[in-house]
């Protein structure tokens, strides 16, 4: 299992409640904070210097707000396999209740099943768009962080942080970078 060698864009939705709080979200469905709405809306400029063939999109009303107000009038399509992780009993628990991420939390999701599902529509949009953005969940980086560094820990991305994302055939391969940086360095 592996991700198709095509560049893309990622960005997390916007803050939520739970964001907030700093309490475990994965498929609870949540709005944006009235911040999320603003984060969201801060990378409009960032974004709009790019032509999106295709907005892949999770499920959940946080991603989608965020796809809304990041780029306006953009057409995106969604994808059910971009949804956060199930995290079963532990929703709406604190962040320090978490459980490693190749454990199944109780009555959740597993890290295989997870992965697998991340991988097949992160490769469903690749194949099908030429140049996309995908807007979803920081679980869903933590896939990607992966297939790039062998590992699911790591810094978490930040709330509407668009990433440019180079995947490679092995992990030495990859890049991944903040998108503001690769369009100084490539424009």
């Amino acid at each position: 299992m592996s991700i198709i060698c095509k560049p893309f864009v990622f960005v997390r939705h916007g803050e939520t409640p739970l964001n907030r709080e700093q309490l475990i979200g994965g498929s609870t469905d949540v709005p944006l904070t009235e911040n999320g709405k603003q984060q969201a809306e801060r990378a409009q400029s960032l974004l709009a210097r790019f032509h999106w063939n295709g907005i892949g999109v999770s499920p959940l009303l946080r991603a989608q707000q965020t796809a809304e107000r990041a780029v306006p009038g953009g057409i995106y399509t969604t994808f059910d396999g971009l949804q956060e992780r199930d995290w079963g009993h532990l929703e709406g628990r604190p962040w320090s209740e978490i459980t490693p991420y190749e454990d199944t939390p109780p009555g959740g999701e597993s890290w295989e099943v997870f992965l697998a599902r991340v991988t097949g529509a992160v490769n469903a949009v690749l194949s099908q768009f030429e140049y996309p953005l995908i807007v979803a969940h920081s679980g869903v980086f933590r896939v990607l962080n992966y297939y790039a560094f062998g590992t699911a820990y790591g810094n978490r991305v930040g709330n509407v942080e668009p990433m440019w994302i180079s995947p490679g055939q092995v992990p030495q391969e990859w890049r991944i970078m903040p998108l503001e940086q690769r369009d100084n360095l490539f424009s």
